[in-house]
């Protein structure tokens, strides 16, 4: 692989992010960009790639399970009346420029093409900032726009037969550890508690590290959150998460979330004031 086709983020100084723009990846994991590995501060994985419990989760970046019936999530599909299937539906996100980028962040431009089509056009604007001496903040928008001549639908396996997996959009694969990793909102706890609902902020926390995800806009606050503790650790918001999204022929989609990386365990109010501090409020 070309150095040019990876960007190395930093934070004071100290490498955070690894962004790979052209992974050399089987068709079956829906090949895209990824961030991994991403660590806190003092040097902690805080993300997994290509884990064995499931070899399609890449790091940190936009997946989706259901654009009119392609696969850019990676592994099976999920079938209404039939169940999760090895569909030959793949599709792959190219990364084509960057129009953008330093050891800061960066914003580059992606085409979702599927059985030879394009079907979305993406920028995605990324930064990295300090917050404190043990905490950064990864800023991630990507906005989706429909190159299409007509409306495209996004779905995920909620809305095609299966109750509780409303994933698809941004998503943080975390590295799983002989714990499962603690979840928590402002005023819920545990996995079934926080899982599929629409909060300001959730944190997962792990054995040395705190990630707190939190909407920055009003219309990623509306989305709710696909969360995972103990099957293994992962974090998204939910596009799809009871009806499917349509997106007319020149729309967008756009959401942003930023992610606190933490080194040690936070609690409720220190997540909430990082989660504060990370996107202005």
């Amino acid at each position: 692989m070309a150095p040019s086709d990876t960007l190395v983020l930093r934070v004071a100084g100290r490498p955070v992010a690894r962004y790979v723009t052209r992974p050399e990846l089987p068709a079956r994991l829906s090949p895209r960009p990824y961030l991994h590995p991403v660590t806190t501060l003092a040097g902690t994985a805080a993300t997994e790639l290509s884990p064995a419990d499931h070899t399609h989760h890449l790091g940190v970046g936009v997946a989706v399970p259901d654009v009119e019936g392609h696969n850019f999530w990676g592994g099976r599909t999920f079938v209404r009346d039939r169940g999760p299937a090895e569909l030959g539906n793949h599709g792959t996100q190219r990364h084509i420029a960057f129009q953008l980028r330093d050891p800061g962040g960066f914003v580059s431009e992606l085409r979702w093409v599927a059985a030879g089509t394009e079907l979305l056009r993406e920028r995605r604007t990324v930064a990295a900032t300090e917050l404190t001496a043990s905490a950064w903040a990864l800023d991630f928008t990507f906005a989706l726009t429909n190159v299409t001549p007509g409306e495209l639908s996004i779905g995920s396996p909620a809305t095609n037969g299966r109750p509780g997996a409303a994933y698809g959009g941004f998503f943080w694969r975390a590295r799983k550890e002989d714990r499962a990793p603690d979840v928590f909102t402002a005023d819920r706890a545990g996995e079934s508690e926080v899982h599929g609902t629409r909060a300001n902020w959730l944190a997962l926390a792990g054995a040395g590290w705190t990630l707190v995800f939190a909407g920055a806009t009003e219309e990623t606050r509306r989305d709710p959150w696909f969360v995972r503790a103990a099957e293994y650790p992962g974090v998204g918001s939910s596009l799809a998460h009871t009806e499917r999204l349509t997106v007319a022929p020149g729309d967008s989609v756009v959401r942003r979330i930023v992610t606190v990386v933490a080194d040690g365990r936070l609690d409720r109010q220190e997540a909430a004031a990082l989660a504060g501090k990370a996107v202005g409020r």
